[in-house]
């Protein structure tokens, strides 16, 4: 049976910054980011943080099933994540990243990697403008 197709990414309104629109997948990843660091910050739980991001944020449906699914996966396959990137880049370990570039690296590799639904090229795109952004 054939997978389901993601819905097409369609900018969100109110999203408007420097004169480009941002989707709702975008808008999804920076709340994951944002997310995942206020865990690795204070410690705070995943249901808490994502309550709070959901309630805070203006995210559609999909975008608010995107970003629990980012932050989730991330999450539960850090580690396997973590070694792929020590394997890939092993003068670089991941304890000594910067939390937002660490952050971003994690969820790049799982959509590539784990759950397959984005096409690499617009996983490492989305990492690298949220990083210019943040990092």
């Amino acid at each position: 049976m054939p997978r389901r197709a993601p819905p097409a990414e369609t900018a969100a309104p109110g999203t408007e910054r420097e004169g480009r629109r941002h989707s709702w997948r975008r808008l999804a990843r920076v709340a994951a980011m944002q997310t995942l660091c206020e865990m690795d910050l204070t410690g705070h739980a995943l249901n808490d943080v994502l309550s709070e991001k959901r309630a805070g944020e203006r995210l559609s449906e999909d975008a608010a099933e995107f970003l629990a699914d980012l932050c989730v996966g991330s999450l539960e396959n850090a580690a396997a994540i973590d070694r792929i990137i020590a394997r890939f880049a092993p003068s670089w370990p991941v304890s000594q990243m910067a939390m937002v570039d660490r952050n971003l690296i994690r969820m790049a590799i799982y959509e590539i990697a784990i759950w397959r639904r984005t096409p690499p090229g617009v996983a490492i795109n989305e990492a690298v403008e949220i990083a210019k952004a943040f990092g």
